[in-house]
């Protein structure tokens, strides 16, 4: 055994096409680089990582993500010499690995599969349950997927460790600072990849509800900053059929900069998932100085405290009225974004990074 510890992190996912995973990947790397300690992390495959560690090449395996994630990954952590991998978004080879921790963000697949009716997804919910299953611990985001993760999977409560992610520094508030290229104010704003269990219709109707209201909500849209997952048709179809299509404005995947400048523009984060593992747009809404709305549901109370204004998922009437009002008491939202600030200070990626590194030498049996 190596003096230092040798983890080794899917390279793949330093550029997931899932944003919280890239970002958790990224961050948790920098940061854990960061902690000075006895620790080397090697990427396995994937693209170059845009910052300096070690990486080893992807090794023969089946030309799919199947084949990448069993065969290939398990070959390039025997390549790599290891003392112990980290399969950083739900998948991991089942067999093979001697030392291995796994983060599960989430099982909203496992427990609500009427939102993945894909025609593979009874496959990959396997595949995830045996990875779970394969793992020394498991890592995740809040207490609300702890709790989910026993209830789905029945593994225990002391192989499971609850660790919340952070927030970088480029997310903080700016004072009248202007909306990217393409966005005019006002505008309430969602980040993330736009699911089902999103829930964007009921914060769709309560923009069309206020844009139908004479004077100042006239011009309200929502902007939406996440990659389509098939939701996007059919937002079409509700604003046009409201006769208002200009209500919603997609902005696709963005850049960081650009996703800093909608946080700090914005009247608001509205957030009516179903169903969040934690919910990174609430931190980094929070330390924008931005005020959040978000269901009483998932992770959102547990992420948020006192910071957000807590709403019933399915009330559109009540989202309106929660968005009229930051937009017309700026004391409301003073005092929102104030609390959001307060918040946003207990989540930092080098606490995130320092809790997964004692983690890593648990299962290393160091």
């Amino acid at each position: 055994m190596s003096t230092r510890l040798r983890v080794g992190i899917d390279g793949r996912a330093f550029d997931s096409p899932a944003a919280g995973v890239r970002r958790y990947v990224r961050e948790l790397t920098r940061s854990l680089l960061a902690l000075g300690e006895p620790l080397s992390v090697i990427a396995l495959g994937g693209q170059p990582v845009p910052f300096p560690i070690e990486q080893v090449p992807e090794p023969w395996h089946p030309p799919t993500n199947f084949g990448w994630s069993t065969f290939g990954v398990l070959r390039a952590a025997r390549n790599a010499a290891l003392d112990l991998y980290h399969a950083p978004a739900y998948v991991a080879p089942p067999l093979g690995i001697r030392r291995m921790v796994i983060t599960l963000h989430d099982v909203s697949y496992e427990r609500r599969p009427e939102w993945y009716p894909h025609r593979r997804d009874s496959i990959r919910r396997l595949f995830y349950r045996r990875s779970a299953n394969a793992a020394d611990l498991v890592i995740t985001d809040s207490e609300f997927s702890r709790r989910e993760i026993e209830a789905a999977y029945g593994i225990r409560p002391e192989h499971i460790r609850v660790i919340p992610l952070g927030v970088g520094d480029a997310f903080a508030p700016l004072d009248d600072a202007p909306p990217p290229q393409g966005v005019s104010s006002p505008f309430v704003l969602h980040v993330g990849d736009l699911h089902t269990r999103r829930n964007l219709e009921v914060a769709l109707d309560g923009v069309l509800h206020l844009r139908r209201q004479p004077g100042a909500f006239s011009h309200l849209s929502l902007v939406l900053a996440g990659l389509d997952r098939g939701l996007v048709p059919l937002l079409e179809a509700r604003a046009t059929a409201a006769g208002d299509p200009e209500a919603v404005n997609f902005r696709g995947h963005v850049d960081e900069a650009t996703l800093v400048r909608l946080y700090q523009s914005a009247s608001a984060l509205v957030y009516p998932s179903r169903y969040e593992g934690f919910g990174l747009p609430l931190v980094e809404a929070m330390a924008s100085g931005t005020p959040v709305l978000a269901a009483r549901a998932g992770t959102s109370g547990e992420v948020t405290g006192d910071a957000a204004l807590l709403l019933p998922e399915d009330d559109s009437g009540a989202w309106a009225e929660a968005m009229a009002g930051v937009l017309t008491s700026p004391e409301r939202a003073a005092a929102l974004r104030a609390r959001g600030l307060t918040r946003a200070r207990l989540y930092s990626w080098h606490h995130t990074a320092a809790a997964t590194y004692e983690v890593y030498v648990e299962a290393a049996g160091r």
